[in-house]
């Protein structure tokens, strides 16, 4: 979406939500439009970014980080995988 374009969004929510909305949104200063966006834009980037992120056990880095190092010989399904990439891809 280009940076001047918007999208509606429309909710129907109880009232004692709309007024814990309202009453924040006064306490921070901002309108109730952009209090809600705001949160919202945030909760949905922090669930994404939870979603996107592999977290590994140290012991799990390590044994990661050692397969890069010392990566083991390629086998047999590796290199059938090799031949038929070569084979499929145009590489530029």
């Amino acid at each position: 979406m280009p940076k001047n374009d918007t999208a509606r969004l429309e909710a129907r929510l109880p009232a004692s939500v709309y007024a814990t909305l309202k009453r924040a949104a006064e306490l921070r200063g901002r309108t109730l439009t952009d209090f809600v966006v705001s949160a919202a834009h945030e909760a949905a980037r922090k669930a994404i970014e939870e979603e996107e992120i592999i977290r590994l056990s140290a012991q799990d880095q390590l044994a990661f980080a050692h397969a890069l190092i010392n990566p083991p010989e390629p086998n047999a399904a590796l290199e059938k995988a090799k031949r038929a990439h070569a084979k499929n891809v145009e590489m530029r």
